[in-house]
């Protein structure tokens, strides 16, 4: 996984990018009406349900666009909310706070479809040992947010990106000629090229769980589109060996069957790329 600075370095190119797309040479609608010295307050107001995310990433918008806005925070960052609820107020210039209202909203209400997404897959966890994973697809230049709202939540991160874990997927195993050869190429590059990543590699059926078992040395075995029998079949054939994971059309009527299959991971695309954003809007008070 990306360190913290990593992390933090990801959202503040992120908001820098985001700014520069929507405000370019200047937000000419608050600069033509509005004085540079007016003040301002608005409220962040919750028209929906769900888990709030994006509470301390609004923060940092703000900051970004004019460290002299001041926020009030009332609910903090992965809360149930309701209809009515007030998150936040913000004060201070009001053209500055007209500049960040669009990220802000499109943000948050993103993130926190994506939360309230993922808590309902953790609840559907509950009692169980498996945990709730994301993916990589996210939303081009979002994805640090999408992966904090995850986690906000309750559930966890898979990996980054591509540079930070080896996942040999069907197309690397068959260009590379196989499970065994990508997995000894893989190993090999690994040590020539200094680096301590961890390997997943996604097994179609039982067979290929049972050659990804004898070579060794990985992290974790990718169980792609098993049933349920073939599923328990695999977990109990890889024991302690490594970590196991479920993934591939896997939804709210499914997922607790995969997890009793024993499984520690279960990966899902839909909360990233299958939400409906929250509704929020900010209001001047």
């Amino acid at each position: 996984m990306i360190s913290e600075a990593q992390f933090q370095n990801e959202l503040q190119i992120l908001i820098s990018n985001a700014i520069r797309e929507d405000v370019g040479g200047g937000d000419h609608s608050s600069l033509a009406c509005i004085p540079v010295s007016a003040q301002g307050r608005a409220k962040l107001l919750v028209k929906d349900e769900g888990i709030i995310a994006g509470v301390e990433f609004a923060k940092m918008i703000f900051n970004f666009v004019d460290p002299t806005l001041q926020v009030e925070t009332f609910i903090e960052d992965g809360t149930t909310v309701k209809s009515g609820d007030i998150v936040f107020h913000v004060s201070g210039s009001s053209q500055s706070i007209l500049k960040a209202e669009r990220l802000v909203l499109n943000s948050m209400q993103r993130m926190s479809a994506i939360a309230t997404k993922t808590n309902s897959y953790v609840k559907l966890l509950e009692g169980t040992n498996t945990m709730i994973l994301d993916t990589r697809k996210t939303t081009p230049g979002f994805r640090v947010a999408e992966k904090w709202a995850v986690k906000l939540g309750g559930g966890e991160n898979h990996r980054f990106a591509l540079y930070d874990m080896i996942m040999l997927k069907d197309n690397h195993i068959d260009f590379a000629g196989g499970i065994t050869l990508a997995i000894s190429k893989t190993k090999k590059y690994l040590t020539e090229q200094n680096l301590n990543l961890k390997i997943i590699v996604e097994a179609r059926d039982i067979d290929e769980v049972k050659e990804i078992i004898v070579c060794e040395g990985v992290y974790r075995i990718l169980l792609d589109n098993f049933d349920y029998e073939m599923t328990r079949e695999a977990v109990a054939l890889i024991g302690d060996k490594c970590l196991t994971e479920s993934s591939g059309n896997i939804n709210e009527e499914t997922v607790r069957n995969y997890a009793e299959c024993g499984v520690n991971y279960i990966s899902s695309g839909a909360l990233t790329h299958s939400i409906y954003n929250m509704d929020l809007s900010l209001k001047a008070i």
